[in-house]
């Protein structure tokens, strides 16, 4: 685990990528949840921990395949290999949330109370907080 510093504007650079993000149609591959989390904090450090696997899948079992080759469980331990875990109970916006989605377990962007995460057409919907299952959290730089 390396762990990654935010840049020092990393809230306007988040709350303008949040706003782009929404209303894209998940496609496996170029835009679905793992890529959400990992486009969040790129936009907070300027670091792609996708940038590998960015248009090289189209399902997600795909996606999960070509994780596994590199070393991955799957996209949470991509996320833990790079990010400290810490309790839920610490969050704080724009860490990255694991919560329970349709198709398994979704990575989120930690806001306020709630958490950011893409629904089924794509839109940025907001979840509670109680179901996330683990948080990683982005250093202050």
């Amino acid at each position: 685990m390396t762990g990654l510093a935010r840049l020092p504007d990393w809230q306007v650079r988040l709350r303008r990528w949040l706003t782009g993000a929404a209303g894209r149609p998940i496609v496996p591959g170029q835009w679905d949840c793992c890529l959400f989390a990992a486009g969040a904090v790129e936009a907070q450090t300027g670091v792609d921990l996708a940038a590998d696997w960015r248009g090289r899948y189209s399902t997600f079992a795909g996606g999960r395949r070509i994780l596994r080759r590199a070393g991955y469980a799957d996209h949470v331990a991509l996320i833990a290999a790079h990010l400290p875990e810490a309790p839920v109970n610490m969050a704080l916006p724009g860490d990255i949330a694991i919560v329970p989605g349709e198709e398994g377990d979704a990575g989120g962007v930690v806001q306020g109370a709630g958490v950011y995460v893409l629904s089924r057409s794509g839109r940025l919907g907001v979840v509670p907080m109680t179901p996330t299952l683990r948080l990683f959290k982005l250093g202050i730089g």
